[in-house]
């Protein structure tokens, strides 16, 4: 059975995020998807300090805020839904310091795992954080999934986003491609392997020419 895990980077356990991301686990459910939601937002997370403990220890320096218990379980996904409510046109802080280091201290591959970013936002900001979260994805030989529309909801209050039938229908569209993709990618898998990759090349210009 594929699996999908989901951050809701929102404060609110039950908020307009939660409530796109709840929508998402339906059609997950229905799809034969099993799913493990993580609430990030309402924790005390750090950003990384560059400590190069991870590159040693194959984990991050620090353990209160459920950095390492969501690596150990996104070792073994087909998946990653990463949902953040929108502030001042970027992902809140919390769930952008809890990627930074959840991407950076895995060492494990992540090529071929799907990954889907939805925002919710009131009125604004929603394609310039969409953005900002795909990035973690693309950087990392992830697959982005897509829906019908950018993967947003609109409202100021979970009541709101309910009212926002296309944003509902775009995150049930989405559930469902990425539930396809997992498979698929599942089946490739099996009868052809994943995709060589190159590793060699590292630009840095050391040498200031």
């Amino acid at each position: 059975m594929a699996k999908v895990i989901l951050l809701n980077g929102s404060p609110k356990a039950d908020g307009c995020t939660a409530t796109a991301l709840a929508e998402m686990i339906s059609i997950f459910h229905e799809e034969g998807v099993d799913t493990e939601l993580f609430h990030v937002g309402n924790k005390a997370v750090r950003g990384c300090i560059s400590c190069g403990y991870c590159g040693k220890n194959g984990k991050c320096v620090f353990n209160d805020d459920l950095v390492n218990e969501v690596a150990a379980k996104f070792e073994s996904a087909d998946g990653l839904v990463v949902g953040s409510p929108v502030y001042y046109g970027s992902p809140n802080g919390t769930i952008l310091s809890f990627l930074d280091r959840l991407f950076y201290s895995t060492s494990f591959s992540k090529q071929m795992k799907v990954g889907a970013a939805v925002v919710s936002c009131r009125r604004g900001g929603n394609t310039a954080s969409f953005d900002v979260l795909n990035k973690y994805f693309t950087i990392s030989s992830m697959p982005v999934a897509s829906s019908t529309y950018w993967n947003q909801v609109h409202g100021f209050t979970a009541e709101d986003v309910r009212k926002d039938l296309e944003g509902l229908q775009s995150m049930r569209n989405l559930a469902r491609n990425m539930s396809f993709m997992m498979k698929a990618f599942a089946d490739a898998k099996e009868k052809y392997g994943l995709p060589i990759q190159e590793r060699e090349a590292f630009t840095s210009f050391p040498d200031g020419k």
